[in-house]
């Protein structure tokens, strides 16, 4: 019998691949890819048992059925089955040894479905799968042709997985995953779609993008003013190449805000990558907020909007659009490259620039399509940019997993942040108490000494006293007398609150608004900044980290040390400011104490920030080690450093083989979801895409534009406006009404404030 692995109709005729040419390619694939990591026999081994249950004549019935290759086949004589199944069981039964095999059935289980639960969790488990003697028999193995199938005689010379420490095990797995899902994936489409499979064209190299980095890097200092501040980015930019000569490992970056972090950081990282042979360059960002001007700077060394037109008419880029693949929710895949969507399925590019969420999430899940781009981590370096935003409540899993990465897979970590935080040695309190990192070299040879060279701004404490409360009005009557001033505040409520008070024409920002109007509100402030016009902005934390703006004042709320100092450097951050004489002059930072009072993380923050400036001039004095010690008070203030069970589920019983895996994932979400709903607004283009969505249903392409014009309210709120008739649902999505979005504020909460406001301060 010919064993069919897929059969697709092209034109009037059937083609059918053979399941043996399908496991060889795949196997080829997934060797290819786990190179990387050591492991080509291992993951040879599991590509090539991975669909041995297809050599079932009730599945190639079904197949040739469902396909309509062969209609006239009895139904009773199909049987679609868990096809993943039998491998792992052939692969238990063979004689390759333990662990490798135990290992490997994790792999080839979840294949489809994913990386299952070792006991009942969140779906079939491991041991139901492999251990019902009475399912196996009846339904499972039902049909198969053993004479077909066969152990490849592989040696497996892997002495990784035995040596390795148990925290790490399932990481292992995890990689060996993703080689073999990536390579099913591409072994199937190319068959099935050859045009998509010859779209991804393979991009530069990181020689050959180092070589336009410096290029673009020696024009850029040679025709930089002779500034201070542009004397201390050059020197930053100096050690960060001289840094990168060291061996692989963690690395830290601590550089003030508007020191030159984004290019020095690439710049390490590209020196780095070539002296240790590493294959592309990854940064993580916390918010989607700034990920799309850190991106605009990679691809085209600017991220200012009238410069790239200017540029892309000239056909001058740094990298280039199609060398930076952008993978977060926000994308908008008709301003994207087609072979870029395509590479974001796996992380096929030279440098890759995403979201922590995307990043972890996809470490620590167990769905094929979110591990498929993981063991393209393997000999990278990977930039984590705003490090001191990585989620306290996941610091044992977050931090255990880039451990791993660093030691045993060849990945060089760089913590990049204006404010680093204390993640080496013990972290926590006597309850939460875990090991952190186990070190780290510091990039620059001086950063307090940095902090002193860059300080751009002076700090005040509004009324002298760190817990005298203020009114918004108060606020507003102090920001009115200002001709250009931002003020952060802690919540979204803070923001419609204050904006009561101020005057017309005054700009409000906040995570109430959908990404696209948020991006134009941003281009629309550099333009006021630029043209020296007046222009007062209300925001939420959206724009205190990374966002390149720069106000000659910034008032912020009582929050913690580090948003305080990321908000300062929106304040003279290019360090221009003249006095009436034309001497330079730093620029004013006020910290307030809100009539609001926080919660969260942000109260526990602003707690032990408080405690800390009493004592007089504190602000001012702020240095790197400032920093340090305040992390340590406040991972040590949190009731949790593992709010999934990490430990519980993927660490205690790693010798045994034992995970949960698919329970953990449920529960690692970075960004709760629980207590929100996404809504698509009808905010410019968005009324046009929300009507496609009602007239044609959901499409990939389509829902990825919906991203940008999406915004995530608290359910309490969600609720109230439905009760009022304000949101449709379409296809399991929700609308909201154009009579309660208002350009400008976002979604309206009229006098709606009965909900609790945790995790929606941006």
């Amino acid at each position: 019998m010919d064993y069919i692995a897929h059969i697709k109709k092209d034109g009037g005729n059937f083609k059918l691949q053979s399941l043996c040419n399908h496991l060889k390619g795949t196997a080829e694939f997934a060797s290819q890819f786990a190179a990387a990591i050591g492991e080509s026999p291992c993951a040879y081994l599991a590509a090539m048992l991975h669909d041995q249950g297809k050599y079932s004549y009730l599945w190639q019935n079904y197949l040739k059925k469902s396909s309509g290759y062969d209609t006239s086949i009895l139904s009773e004589l199909c049987g679609r089955g868990t096809h993943s199944t039998a491998g792992a069981v052939l692969l238990l039964n063979s004689s390759i040894p333990w662990p490798e095999s135990f290992f490997l059935s994790y792999v080839i289980l979840g294949h489809h479905a994913g990386l299952p639960d070792y006991y009942g969790g969140c779906g079939e488990s491991f041991t139901s799968r492999l251990f019902d003697d009475d399912r196996l028999k009846t339904e499972l193995l039902q049909g198969i042709d053993f004479n077909e199938v066969k152990i490849p005689e592989i040696v497996l010379p892997s002495q990784k997985i035995k040596e390795i420490q148990k925290e790490y095990k399932h990481l292992w797995i995890r990689l060996i995953f993703s080689c073999l899902v990536d390579a099913d994936y591409l072994d199937t489409e190319r068959f099935m779609d050859a045009n998509t499979y010859t779209a991804r064209i393979p991009s530069s190299s990181l020689a050959s993008l180092k070589g336009r980095f410096d290029s673009f890097m020696n024009s850029k200092c040679a025709s930089a003013q002779h500034t201070p501040i542009n004397k201390i980015r050059a020197e930053v930019l100096h050690q960060c190449i001289s840094a990168a000569e060291g061996p692989p490992g963690f690395y830290s970056l601590t550089v003030p805000t508007g020191g030159g972090k984004t290019l020095s950081a690439m710049a390490f990282a590209l020196e780095h990558a070539l002296k240790n042979n590493k294959r592309r360059v990854i940064m993580a960002i916390p918010y989607t907020s700034i990920i799309e001007q850190t991106s605009k700077t990679y691809k085209y060394g600017t991220d200012d909007d009238e410069k790239i037109t200017a540029m892309k008419e000239r056909g001058e880029y740094l990298f280039g659009e199609e060398n930076v693949l952008e993978h977060h929710s926000n994308i908008d895949p008709d301003k994207e490259l087609h072979a870029n969507l395509l590479a974001s399925q796996n992380w096929d590019a030279p440098i890759v620039v995403t979201t922590n969420v995307q990043l972890f999430e996809s470490l620590l899940a167990a769905k094929p399509s979110r591990c498929r781009k993981l063991h393209n981590l393997a000999q990278s370096v990977v930039i984590l940019d705003e490090a001191q935003k990585l989620p306290v409540e996941y610091l044992r899993p977050v931090l255990s997993v880039l451990n791993g990465l660093v030691e045993h897979f060849g990945v060089t970590v760089l913590f990049c942040t204006a404010t680093q935080p204390a993640l080496v040695s013990q972290i926590g309190s006597f309850n939460t108490e875990m090991e952190g990192i186990a070190g780290c070299t510091e990039v620059i040879k001086d950063s307090n000494e940095l902090y002193k060279n860059l300080k751009r701004v002076e700090y005040t404490v509004y009324k002298g006293d760190i817990k005298a409360r203020s009114s918004w009005e108060d606020i507003a009557e102090e920001l009115k007398k200002l001709p250009q001033v931002l003020c952060i505040v802690n919540k979204r409520r803070d923001c419609r609150e204050l904006m009561k008070y101020m005057p017309e024409g005054t700009i409000q920002l906040s995570g109430l608004m959908c990404g696209k109007e948020i991006s134009s509100i941003i281009s629309e402030i550099k333009r006021l900044l630029r043209d020296g016009s007046h222009v007062r902005v209300v925001s939420t934390q959206l724009v205190e980290a990374g966002v390149d703006i720069d106000f000659p004042e910034v008032w912020r709320a009582l929050a913690q040390l580090d948003s305080i100092a990321q908000a300062a450097g929106r304040a003279n951050r290019e360090g221009l400011l003249k006095d009436d004489s034309g001497n330079p002059k730093l620029g004013r930072v006020v910290v307030f104490n809100p009539e609001s009072e926080p919660f969260g993380e942000i109260k526990i923050g602003a707690q032990i920030t408080s405690t800390l400036a009493r004592k007089a001039g504190y602000f001012d004095s702020l240095s790197a080690d400032s920093f340090y010690w305040y992390f340590k008070k406040f991972y040590a203030a949190h009731d949790s450093l593992d709010k999934c069970d990490y430990e519980e589920r993927l660490v205690e019983e790693a010798a045994y083989g034992r995970f949960q895996f698919r329970s953990f994932a449920e529960n690692f979400k970075l960004i709760d979801t629980s207590e929100r709903k996404t809504v698509f607004v009808p905010f410019a283009d968005g009324e046009k895409l929300i009507c496609r969505l009602r007239e044609g249903g959901p499409n990939r392409r389509l829902m990825s534009r919906l991203q940008r014009f999406s915004v995530d309210i608290p359910i309490c709120l969600f609720n109230d406006i439905y009760q009022k008739g304000g949101i449709e649902t379409i296809n399991n999505y929700y609308a909201l009404d154009k009579s309660f979005y208002k350009p400008g504020e976002g979604v309206l909460m009229g006098k709606f404030y009965n909900y609790d406001d945790h995790n929606f301060v941006y």
